[in-house]
């Protein structure tokens, strides 16, 4: 089981990113920050290509993780990256399906694929 989903957009780098804000709100969730990570090092003197970090959430998912094990909060919120990388937009995210090998006496249930299928729909719809 691969630990990310990772596509190649033939948006720029800019639009890619509004595009996954807009299908992380159409699906439900929140973007809660977009840390901008080529900002972040430049500014400590690291040349890097533009990449950035959205995280999100839904509270009631959120909830229903944390009551299964407050240790899953260490893997929170979601986050799917946009980057550059040798000249062409990548588009990154987690995979929830993961969580069940990192917590194996959490019991997750069926959750962690339910927000595995989110993720994978945001990232292939803003594509």
């Amino acid at each position: 089981m691969d630990f990310d989903y990772t596509v190649t957009s033939k948006k720029s780098f800019d639009d890619a990113v509004v595009r996954v804000q807009d299908e992380v709100a159409k699906s439900g969730m929140r973007v809660l920050y977009v840390h901008d990570v080529q900002k972040a090092l430049g500014e400590k003197g690291f040349k890097r290509e533009p990449f950035k970090i959205i995280e999100f959430c839904n509270a009631k998912i959120a909830h229903e993780f944390l009551e299964k094990d407050s240790k899953i909060g260490l893997c929170m919120p979601c986050k799917i990256n946009v980057y550059i990388k040798d000249g062409e937009t990548i588009i990154s995210g987690m995979r929830p399906i993961v969580l069940s090998q990192f917590f194996p006496n959490a019991n997750l249930g069926e959750t962690p694929k339910k927000v595995d299928l989110l993720i994978h729909d945001i990232i292939d719809r803003a594509k």
